[in-house]
């Protein structure tokens, strides 16, 4: 067969039991978003592009390369989200989350588009989850929000995860740091990639970020911005790495760690997997502290903190760690004979009702009991309730187990299954 529709390239169908591994991952994350007093808020898959270009930055591979942009019917021009903390936070001014509390902790999960390359778990249609905290300075806002982080990893049965931090200083420290950097890569400035003597100009400290193995061989030996940060930095920092010890999370600092988005300040950081699933693009998660961005979208200067992983990526994980089997229902019913037919649906639907997973043969009718055991077979369960004429006859039903292939018979009544009482169970 030939197929006329094909999925866009960039995107893709997450079917089944793909699909378990993400519902796995969302149930986790909102259990844990409850723990910790998060609250979810849904905002428009569309915003006005100005929101991400005065948010994640005009000169970002983001903004320059990646977003879908679109004008309406008026001529506004429209953006895709391709990340969520621009509209969490135009979400947190507009509707004067302030005024309820000092404190607004938020998550968010839904799909975000990038026109990027195709590589492992990357897709221009992705689903990501994350969370927000606005108004506290204190590291120790910063250290909940990744020790979320790693309750989630833990309860889904993440293996081999490590947390790189770094800080990237303030307004007031980093300029000085960026000058230094600029020196430092001035005499290779030819050498580095075209987006990256670009960079060199507007802002070098992005230069950290490339992924380019070329430029990465030039940055062993760069100035380390920790020698550079004011005190106020240095003492936030110093205070994100004691409570991370207070907490038993291990961390590594790595002070090339810059995160690609214009709005980050103080701590910054990534969880890495050492999983083969990713290849060498290993990073998982990422996120930071960004004091500013409320202030630059009018409101007053507020702290805040957060971060957002890929779903992709997680799942990918997940699934080369852990052998996700399809999961049987518990019961497959079949029917012999067209009274066996309103027998056993009315059987199918007690089940249900009770909680218990069943199925039956809408493919092969009432005849081909052959058929309706293969069918059964092939979607792997392992109980198999018969009815045919005889057995409505005589008020009772076959139980087989499809593995050691036992048969029992059961009293057919209706009554008591209505009760909630299956003897055969």
């Amino acid at each position: 067969m030939e197929l006329k529709y094909i999925c866009p390239r960039g995107t893709r169908d997450v079917v089944y039991p793909e699909t378990e591994i993400w519902q796995k991952i969302f149930s986790t994350a909102k259990e844990i978003f409850n723990l910790y007093n998060y609250k979810e808020i849904l905002t428009p898959i569309f915003e006005t592009t100005e929101l991400f270009i005065k948010g994640t930055g005009e000169d970002t591979d983001i903004v320059t390369k990646e977003m879908y942009t679109f004008p309406d019917k008026k001529g506004r021009s429209l953006t895709l989200r391709p990340e969520g903390t621009p509209g969490v936070t135009r979400a947190f001014l507009e509707q004067k989350m302030y005024v309820e509390s000092p404190l607004v902790k938020l998550w968010y999960a839904g799909p975000m588009f990038r026109y990027e390359r195709k590589q492992a778990g990357r897709q221009r249609q992705f689903a990501q989850i994350g969370v927000e905290a606005f108004g506290s300075s204190d590291p120790r806002i910063d250290v909940e929000s990744i020790e979320i982080l790693f309750l989630l990893y833990e309860k889904l049965g993440l293996k081999d995860v490590f947390l790189g931090i770094n800080s990237i200083g303030c307004e007031n420290c980093r300029p000085e740091y960026k000058n230094n950097l600029k020196e430092f890569l001035s005499s290779v400035k030819s050498e580095l990639c075209v987006d990256c003597q670009t960079r060199f100009e507007r802002n070098p400290l992005r230069v950290l970020d490339c992924k380019n193995i070329s430029c990465q061989k030039f940055l062993g030996n760069i100035p380390n911005i920790q020698n550079f940060i004011c005190e106020d930095c240095k003492t936030h920092f110093d205070k994100v790495r004691h409570y991370l010890e207070l907490v038993d999370i291990k961390y590594e600092i790595n002070n090339r760690l810059v995160r690609g988005l214009d709005y980050y300040t103080k701590t910054v950081f990534e969880t890495f997997s050492r999983s083969s699933a990713l290849g060498s693009q290993n990073s998982l998660c990422g996120g930071g502290r960004y004091d500013n961005l409320v202030s630059v979208y009018g409101g007053d200067k507020t702290p805040a903190f957060g971060w957002a992983f890929g779903v992709e990526r997680l799942a990918m994980v997940l699934a080369a760690q852990k052998d996700w089997h399809k999961v049987p229902p518990e019961y497959f019913i079949i029917t012999l004979g067209a009274q066996a037919q309103e027998a056993g649906f009315k059987l199918l639907s007690q089940l249900r009702k009770n909680n218990i997973t069943a199925e039956i043969d809408y493919i092969h009718g009432a005849g081909g009991l052959k058929k309706q055991l293969k069918y059964a077979d092939k979607l792997g369960c392992i109980n198999v309730i018969i009815i045919g004429e005889d057995e409505i006859n005589k008020g009772q039903f076959v139980l087989k187990n499809m593995v050691t292939g036992e048969q029992k018979f059961h009293p057919f009544n209706f009554d008591e299954m209505g009760n909630n009482h299956f003897p055969f169970l």
